[in-house]
């Protein structure tokens, strides 16, 4: 009764005390169900991560975060076959689903609906449906949604039933809006006749929310729902309820334009949201509430109330998935509007201290994409600001705004400091990234120079031309780029001016954003190579790399190295190796892909894939074991960007981030196994001679690279732009 009645906190202490009660009485069954409802306390409160600690340890899964799908199928066969049991996995199931480990809760709630199924439990199994139907709508597949959903309608309880129908409806919304419509009058009559309760009141939210989608939707009756929301929220004397029925609410004057309404009401959900600490709901008052400011032209109100959204959001860095099962914590429609929205409401001024504000949105952006991709906060070191490292550098910060290109440039000054400067391109976001889509589908071919070479003078003019002149009075050597969306898969070496590609007058490098790991030059008595590789095709369908020998051989002709190399190069050997290496560099020959999700980014061993989290906890073993410091260089010379996604370069991204490398090389697509020889065969060279010449990790790849620009047989692109390096170039 307290739950439902949105006492949430009352109803956990409850919870557990009985659990204790229970255990210590030998009751498993009735220890199991107080500890699901304590998980569901904890998922009302928006603590998913604490639901999900104790249900695996509640079903005995206490490998299930690192198993395999393969592992994870044989732990859930194992547990009891109960109602409690079927239950608990439901609720296990939801919360993985609202983390974003959707691989997960798939094999978890197909377990709890193949147990609900087995002994007959009507509400088990439509509740299972319902989140299997979020879980495939989470993933994209929009069919299967559907048809867990109409599964999950027939429920016998009335209000799974519209939990489903509700769902079903916002999926018609779009696409079949004549079904929506002959839905709604049977779900208002369905809903209306509801007892008050949280999940009623969420059942109208929804409900409500979804009937604003419909094109030429009469606000009255939305309005009736989410009044009668507010004061059943009210009367309940939940306020974390009450907040997202009044902002609900108050979204809806901001659609009808009753300007002074919404911002009343949305100041009052507001209200509610922060004594109780709840982030996940308030950064989404404060952005509306921004809207709505800037709507009424008070725009430094409107940037006081985003940097407020901002600062949330930033909070919630360590706990990304910290909001209900409907107040989802979606990077794409909720958190990358709010910071660029932000942006261009600073950029109508170019005052300096309001360049520097909106630089650093952007930098929280990347770092809670990062996170996003990885479902964990993952810059948490001391770095140091990359425009006070290097004086003969410059940093160059796109930002791919909804109708403006904008560029902020930090600029080398005479007195030592840095200088920013603001230029921007009158020209769409949808522009810019299908430029940059286009492009990256031409380059990675050898045979498309001249298809590609046009789009390349394009890109230098959106990203170079309007700063070009003040670059070459500064008379910086390297160029440092922080990439943003759609251009994080262009090779920024080879855009092209008419006559020369950029790589032919600056060292090209990039970062993942403003703040470096403390930089610092390879030590000359220290250089070496950890060297691990495939020649042989591994299944499935991963093809020989015949070139990777010679790559090898030229590596071990120009410094010290240790090699693992085919059959050597297992998972364990390569863990085992790297912990006692002496080197500072490594250097990996072989299959790989950075995808738009951890779970996609990997490296291939001779026995398996190494992914990403994996592949980061074996690196950071280098600082814990290694008294001659720390991993200096990556180097990952046959993996490739997965094509065709737009945030497909986060997986490239996230590897040099995650590596605890200060420094990563890695290329954007597969490259030509015999330019690639050649061109690490010069980069080792370059690399070695630094105790002479003291040229810079950044230079001696731009040497590496010209070297194949100038040999007719590989001069396109294609051979040699491939290569990038991220994080600290000197």
């Amino acid at each position: 009764m307290k739950l439902a009645r949105g006492q949430s906190e009352a109803a956990l202490k409850a919870w557990e005390q009985a659990a204790t009660l229970y255990q210590q009485a030998g009751k498993r069954d009735r220890a199991l169900t107080s500890q699901t409802n304590q998980a569901q306390a904890f998922q009302n409160l928006g603590l998913y991560r604490r639901a999900i600690a104790l249900l695996d340890t509640a079903l005995d899964l206490p490998t299930r975060a690192t198993a395999t799908p393969k592992q994870l199928t044989t732990q859930l066969q194992s547990v009891p076959v109960s109602a409690e049991t079927a239950t608990a996995l439901q609720a296990l199931g939801e919360s993985l689903r609202v983390i974003g480990n959707l691989p997960q809760a798939t094999l978890v709630l197909q377990r709890s609906l193949a147990i609900a199924t087995h002994l007959q439990l009507p509400d088990t199994i439509a509740l299972s449906q319902l989140s299997l139907g979020n879980t495939a709508r989470a993933s994209g597949d929009r069919s299967v949604a559907l048809q867990f959903y109409e599964q999950a309608a027939t429920a016998p309880t009335t209000l799974l039933s519209i939990q489903a129908q509700v769902n079903q409806l916002s999926l018609w919304v779009n696409d079949q809006p004549e079904k929506a419509q002959s839905l709604l009058p049977t779900l208002q009559s369905q809903i209306s006749a509801l007892p008050p309760s949280r999940v009623e009141i969420d059942a109208r939210i929804n409900l409500a929310q979804t009937i604003m989608q419909l094109k030429g939707a009469d606000p009255k009756p939305i309005a009736q729902l989410l009044a009668v929301a507010v004061q059943h929220a009210q009367d309940l004397g939940d306020p974390r309820t009450q907040s997202y029925a009044v902002g609900s609410l108050g979204s809806l004057y901001e659609q009808t334009q009753q300007w002074s309404d919404a911002e009343k009401l949305t100041q009052q959900a507001l209200q509610l949201a922060q004594p109780i600490n709840a982030g996940d709901i308030a950064y989404r008052w404060q952005w509306q509430l921004g809207r709505v400011l800037k709507a009424q032209g008070k725009t430094e109100g409107a940037i006081a109330a985003y940097q407020e959204a901002v600062a949330s959001i930033k909070s919630l860095r360590a706990d990304l998935a910290a909001a209900s099962p409907d107040v989802q914590f979606s990077f794409r429609d909720a958190v990358e509007p709010i910071h660029r929205q932000l942006v261009e409401l600073l950029l109508t001024s170019i005052q300096v201290d309001r360049l520097k504000t909106a630089r650093s949105v952007l930098e929280d952006l990347q770092l809670v994409e990062l996170d996003n991709f990885f479902r964990e906060a993952c810059l948490n070191a001391n770095p140091q600001q990359i425009d006070q490292v290097d004086q003969r550098a410059a940093i160059i910060y796109p930002i791919v705004l909804e109708d403006q290109l904008a560029l902020i440039v930090s600029l080398p000054s005479s007195n030592g400091s840095s200088s920013l400067r603001y230029y921007k391109t009158a020209i769409d976001r949808a522009q810019v990234e299908a430029i940059a889509t286009r492009l990256r589908e031409d380059i990675d071919q050898p045979t498309t120079q001249k298809l590609t070479l046009p789009k390349l003078q394009k890109m230098y003019d959106l990203l170079i031309r309007p700063e070009a002149a003040d670059l070459a009075a500064s008379k910086v050597e390297t160029l440092v780029f922080i990439l943003d969306g759609a251009l994080r898969s262009v090779p920024m070496s080879a855009l092209h001016d008419g006559q020369a590609f950029l790589i032919e007058q600056y060292s090209i490098a990039l970062a993942p954003g403003l703040q470096l790991l403390s930089p610092r030059s390879l030590r000359p008595d220290r250089l070496g190579v950890l060297v691990a590789g495939l020649t042989e095709a591994r299944p499935p369908g991963f093809s020989a790399l015949p070139s990777v020998k010679d790559e090898v051989n030229k590596i071990q002709s120009e410094m010290p190295s240790q090699l693992l190399f085919n059959q050597k190069f297992t998972s364990s050997a390569f863990q085992t190796t790297i912990a006692a290496a002496p080197y500072p560099i490594v250097h990996l020959a072989t299959h790989g892909q950075f995808g738009s999700q951890a779970s996609d980014t990997f490296i291939l061993t001779w026995d398996g894939k190494i992914k990403v989290n994996q592949l980061s906890s074996i690196l950071k073993t280098i600082e814990l074991s290694r008294r001659n410091g720390s991993l200096e260089l990556l180097v990952l010379s046959a993996c490739e960007t997965a094509a065709g996604d737009a945030r497909s370069a986060l997986g490239l991204a996230g590897v040099a981030v995650r590596s605890g490398a200060r420094s990563t090389i890695a290329t954007l697509w597969r490259v030509n196994d015999t330019s690639s020889a050649t061109l690490m065969g010069q980069f080792y060279d370059e690399l070695s001679q630094t105790p002479k010449t003291g040229i810079s990790k950044a230079e001696a790849l731009r040497r590496a690279q010209l070297k194949v620009l100038r040999d007719p047989d590989y001069s396109s692109p294609y051979f040699w732009s491939a290569y990038v390096l991220i994080g600290n170039w000197i």
